[in-house]
């Protein structure tokens, strides 16, 4: 499985937020990473720059490598709609990111392990491909084997407190991918129209 093992706190000192979970850092050392920090960094970023920091950003952020991250922007690009608003849609409808929005794993890596390891199903089929689009009216669940796992129920965290796309049931711990997510209820802070123009070049 394919993914960013690299230190997550000098990625989020890059972007000056915390995009991969590591905030608490970022009050101790929010500098840029590098022998002399912010002193060797162009002020002003220029037009690709900014656009490649977005695209970076985003990709970070979903934990999507380069060749899938593309592949899910042809995709964007050929559905109906505004292309950026069509990214992020795809993006968030990707399982392991709706199981992490659910509160069923703690992180988005987390989420992919779970995934990975065949504790997931997707209307009652086992999916192990964290990358598997979800469509609306999708039930996502914990197989009924993996309830029984203490460590695996101790990590869940609150489930699904704010997100209107998404509906969880507590009892039967299952979770429903009622429809795609309008922009504006999205909280990740990514200029998608800036990626749009970057793959438009």
């Amino acid at each position: 499985m394919a993914r960013y093992t690299g230190p997550k706190t000098k990625i989020s000192r890059i972007f000056g937020e915390p995009i991969l979970g590591n905030g608490k850092w970022l009050t101790k050392n929010s500098n840029p990473p590098g022998q002399h920090g912010e002193k060797r960094k162009r002020k002003t970023l220029g037009e690709y720059a900014l656009q490649l920091r977005e695209k970076q950003k985003a990709k970070y952020t979903y934990g999507v490598l380069e060749k899938q991250f593309r592949k899910t922007f042809e995709e964007a690009a050929r559905r109906r709609g505004v292309t950026g608003e069509n990214l992020i849609k795809l993006l968030e409808a990707r399982l392991d990111n709706t199981i992490f929005r659910l509160g069923i794993a703690p992180s988005r890596p987390a989420a992919r392990q779970l995934i990975s390891h065949k504790h997931i199903t997707v209307n009652g089929d086992v999916v192990n491909i964290p990358s598997f689009q979800l469509k609306a009216g999708d039930s996502i669940s914990i197989k009924e084997a993996s309830l029984n796992n203490a460590s695996l129920m101790g990590a869940m965290g609150s489930k699904n407190p704010k997100f209107n796309w998404l509906d969880w049931n507590e009892v039967a711990k299952k979770g429903t991918f009622i429809a795609y997510p309008e922009r504006e209820n999205v909280p990740e802070n990514i200029q998608e129209q800036l990626i749009v123009e970057l793959y438009s070049k």
